[in-house]
């Protein structure tokens, strides 16, 4: 019996976030031989159950992200002195500044999946920036096992430490439901991300203001003075619609089973799950053309670069390119990205 504690997430039950539903699924589809652990974030939760399908959950009182992440992540590496699992699962680097002094304290073997370069999005200052590259150097340097998401991460992590990695990805089939609610495919585009900048948020709503057909945009528009500009300047096009988060898995299903498309922007974070949960649907994606993507998508989606390029894509391509372009999503979900799979190539690193 192997005995895993995993570090660096709001916790479980998971809030639909990636990590969480990372945990989450790893927990559900979990082999007879594996106890899990499960770090929680204690004001995240209303109720504080003891155990998730199996899992010990154990809460620290701090939040899992922002500056608290750091010693939220360490509390729980310091915990792991006492509790001696066989196997550390970190999510993210945050806490990653404590990795030498635990490695001299504990037998416990480490594996870290570093997420999505995290140093490299444009939301961070230079010194939070300087911070986080540092922790992904110690992150490399001191886990047993590195884990990538995505073959680009894996080949940056290569070229930048000399490492090899192991890359595993994200599963997206839980994003289909058993629901009986009824939907009819529409013409509309779909999209579903974080409202930052590296997003390409804008270049996508300006795009859809060239053209007539219908988006429906899910984002956290009210967080940010970015999103409440974006609300302000593209809202009051007829066709396009600005709709707050949905974290309701059934409601997020009726709206990808009814769309015509769907569109991505992200530009950074290695393989994204939003993208993955869409593409066992079986729709046209357009994507925006950088290396994770194209690895994600094994080049058979569209891609843009800019708005007229994007306005070009949404214009010109032709229903057999894009009933093509869905298929080839489809066949790609269900052989990389199903979290049996995924859960077993976890088990396997263990």
């Amino acid at each position: 019996m192997k005995k895993i504690s995993i570090i660096g997430t709001v916790g479980l039950p998971g809030n639909y976030g990636g990590f969480e539903s990372l945990v989450e699924n790893l927990v559900l589809n979990q082999s007879g031989n594996i106890r899990y652990q499960v770090f929680c974030s204690k004001p995240a939760y209303k109720t504080h159950k003891k155990y998730f399908n199996g899992a010990l959950l154990t809460y620290l009182p701090l939040k899992a992200n922002g500056v608290q992440s750091i010693p939220y992540d360490v509390l729980s590496l310091i915990s792991c002195i006492k509790r001696k699992p066989d196997v550390v699962l970190i999510l993210g680097v945050s806490g990653c500044l404590f990795l030498p002094l635990y490695k001299l304290c504990s037998q416990s073997k480490i594996v870290t999946n570093i997420d999505g370069l995290e140093w490299k999005r444009d939301k961070w200052g230079y010194f939070t920036k300087r911070f986080l590259k540092l922790s992904e150097r110690l992150a490399v340097r001191f886990s047993d096992v590195v884990v990538t998401d995505n073959q680009a991460i894996t080949d940056y992590v290569h070229a930048e430490y000399g490492v090899d990695s192991t890359t595993i990805a994200y599963g997206g089939d839980h994003a289909l439901r058993k629901t009986q609610a009824f939907t009819n495919q529409m013409e509309y585009a779909f999209a579903l991300c974080r409202i930052e900048p590296e997003n390409n948020i804008e270049m996508i709503l300006e795009s859809f203001s060239k053209v007539k057909m219908q988006l429906k945009f899910v984002g956290n528009w009210n967080r940010s003075e970015f999103g409440r500009s974006l609300k302000v300047k593209y809202g009051h096009f007829k066709n396009i619609d600005l709709l707050d988060p949905i974290y309701d898995l059934d409601e997020l299903y009726k709206l990808r089973k009814g769309c015509a498309l769907y569109l991505h922007g992200h530009s950074a974070g290695g393989t994204n799950p939003s993208l993955v949960e869409m593409m066992h649907f079986g729709r046209p994606i357009f994507a925006f053309d950088c290396s994770f993507n194209r690895y994600s998508t094994d080049n058979k989606a569209h891609y843009f670069t800019n708005v007229n390029a994007l306005v070009e894509l949404i214009t010109r391509t032709t229903d057999t390119e894009k009933a093509d372009n869905g298929n080839n999503m489809m066949v790609l979900a269900k052989k990389h990205y199903t979290w049996f799979k995924i859960t077993k190539q976890y088990e396997s690193v263990y």
